[in-house]
C-alpha cells in the first residue's frame, strides 16, 4: 500500500484520494500535477477535457527536451491519456469530499504529487519491454471565508 506524503492534513477541512500504479508516464503525469496545483476542482477538470481535446497544452518545465513551441507557454504538449486518468481520480477525491460533507463547489487543490511506481514487464515472449506506472495522490480542501482572509493578509504583509 502507498502512504501519503502530504503532512498537513486536517480530517475536518480536507480530503484525499491516491491512484496507485496508474498506466500513465511519470514525466507527463509530473507537468500536470504542477500545471494543476492550486486551482479549483471544477475548473482544474475543465482544463484537463480541454487538454484532451488538445485545445490547452500543459507547459513542460522540467521534462521538455526535444518538445516543440507551444503558443504563450514554450514548451508544452497534449497528454491525453494521462488527462483522463487525472480527471477519473480528481472526480474520485470530489466524491470523498462529498461524502465527508465538503462543499463541493469551494473545493481548491492543495497537494498534488506524482511518484514512480513498479515497472512490470509486458507479457509475452519477445522484447524485454517494461511498462509505465506511476502513483498520484490529491489532498484537496474546502476554502472558506477566513481561509480568504488569512491569505488576503499575508499578501498584504
Amino acid at each position: 500500500m502507498v502512504g501519503y506524503t502530504f503532512r498537513d492534513y486536517n480530517k475536518e477541512h480536507m480530503a484525499r484520494a491516491v491512484g496507485v500504479a496508474l498506466p500513465i508516464s511519470y514525466k507527463t503525469s509530473y507537468e500536470i500535477c504542477n500545471f494543476i496545483r492550486h486551482k479549483n476542482i471544477a475548473d482544474a477538470k475543465k482544463i484537463l477535457l480541454r487538454v484532451t481535446e488538445q485545445k490547452v497544452a500543459v507547459p513542460f518545465k522540467r521534462f521538455n527536451a526535444d518538445l516543440s513551441h507551444k503558443t504563450k507557454i514554450g514548451p508544452g504538449s497534449y497528454p491525453e491519456k494521462a488527462s483522463l486518468e487525472l480527471i477519473k481520480l480528481l472526480e474520485s477525491v470530489e466524491a470523498n469530499a462529498q461524502f465527508k460533507g465538503l462543499n463541493t463547489s469551494n473545493l481548491i487543490i492543495v497537494h498534488m504529487s506524482a511518484h514512480k511506481a513498479g515497472k512490470a514487464w509486458h507479457y509475452g515472449r519477445f522484447s524485454r519491454r517494461r511498462m509505465k506506472r506511476t502513483h498520484v495522490e490529491i489532498c484537496v480542501e474546502e476554502k472558506t471565508k477566513k481561509s480568504e482572509e488569512k491569505q488576503a493578509k499575508v499578501k498584504k504583509g
